[in-house]
């Protein structure tokens, strides 16, 4: 990793319950993010890293606390949907993609939303489904694609409009062990690539060391491991 020197993400003490205040899943989180960084958000199922995700990518809102992401304010309605769809990249442990549709026709749906030139998705997506080795499958619809063909895809389509910042929450959980090793080869391949930051919900240890750095979630709180 280059050095970096811009901040992309800030969090000061974030706090999350559910049920009416009765069940608290963070508790305080404060956490940096810089430029160019792969950071893993590392912890067991249930300890509060898929809330934390959803809460920086503005799909949820916090109980109190402050953060900015990409100088902007997630829980702000005027910065939301600017955010998602100019700033932030999204890869979800069950890819989240239209099975009816094909692969093109996924991966064009970001530029949609911008209302970015016909031409400049296409030569955008050729060249990310080249890199990530699914040329032969974009007329293929997303049913017919394997879990790590499916994860491929939204890869690329998390980075369709070159965001600063991938939110991916256990984007490998569902897959088997080589697979899921290949599908997070390719992530931090293509970050790095793109010159993006990551966050990286996982529970498997492995792909948390591989990462710059390793922020380790329990009990809802962080620390740096």
């Amino acid at each position: 990793m280059s050095e970096a020197t811009e901040t992309l993400v800030t969090a000061r003490d974030i706090w999350k319950s559910y049920d009416k205040g009765r069940v608290t899943v963070l508790q305080g989180i404060s956490l940096n993010i810089q430029a160019g960084e792969i950071v893993a958000l590392w912890g067991a199922s249930g300890s509060g890293k898929s809330t934390l995700l959803h809460l920086l990518g503005g799909l949820d809102l916090p109980d109190r606390g402050e953060m900015r992401i990409c100088g902007r304010d997630p829980s702000a309605d005027a910065d939301r949907l600017e955010l998602r769809r100019r700033y932030l990249g999204f890869v979800f442990q069950l890819h989240n993609l239209i099975p009816d549709l094909t692969v093109t026709e996924n991966l064009r749906v970001p530029g949609l939303a911008v209302n970015r030139p016909q031409a400049e998705v296409t030569a955008r997506l050729r060249q990310l489904a080249e890199q990530v080795g699914i040329t032969h499958r974009l007329d293929h619809r997303i049913q017919d694609l394997s879990g790590g063909e499916r994860q491929r895809v939204a890869i690329c389509r998390a980075l369709m409009n070159t965001p600063r910042l991938l939110l991916a929450d256990e984007p490998t959980g569902s897959l088997d062990e080589a697979t899921g090793d290949l599908v997070f080869s390719l992530l931090k391949d293509m970050a790095e690539r793109e010159g993006i930051a990551v966050l990286l919900a996982t529970h498997e240890r492995r792909f948390a060391e591989a990462c710059h750095r390793q922020l380790r979630v329990r009990d809802g709180r962080v620390t740096e491991t």
